[in-house]
């Protein structure tokens, strides 16, 4: 038996390309609400995503004048530990701020 998928009677041994998927991506959001300090929200962004001050004061903003602001796009794994991490930090630190994510 041939260690090829598709062997030909002539003697030569083809393979075919296996294409893999991506995985489907995720948007990890933040929400705005009245309680969450901006300085708190700032340190989830260093903290559990890894952004330097800059773009986590801007993501701050994007959150604090639309509503909701992007976090960072993960596939779905890694998304579902931020928000939970994200969730328990909050927790922690009694601030109600919530985080979800949905498909890119």
């Amino acid at each position: 038996m041939s260690i090829y998928e598709n062997d030909t009677e002539d003697g030569v041994a083809t393979k075919d390309r296996v294409q893999i998927k991506r995985p489907p991506m995720f948007k990890v959001l933040l929400h705005n609400d009245d309680y969450t300090t901006m300085e708190f929200v700032i340190l989830v962004l260093e903290t559990v995503f890894n952004k330097n001050a800059t773009v986590a004061s801007q993501i701050m903003m994007d959150v604090h004048k639309e509503g909701v602001g992007v976090a960072g796009v993960y596939t779905r794994d890694v998304a579902e530990t931020k928000v939970a991490l994200v969730h328990d930090l909050a927790r922690t630190n009694q601030h109600p701020l919530k985080c979800s994510m949905e498909q890119a």
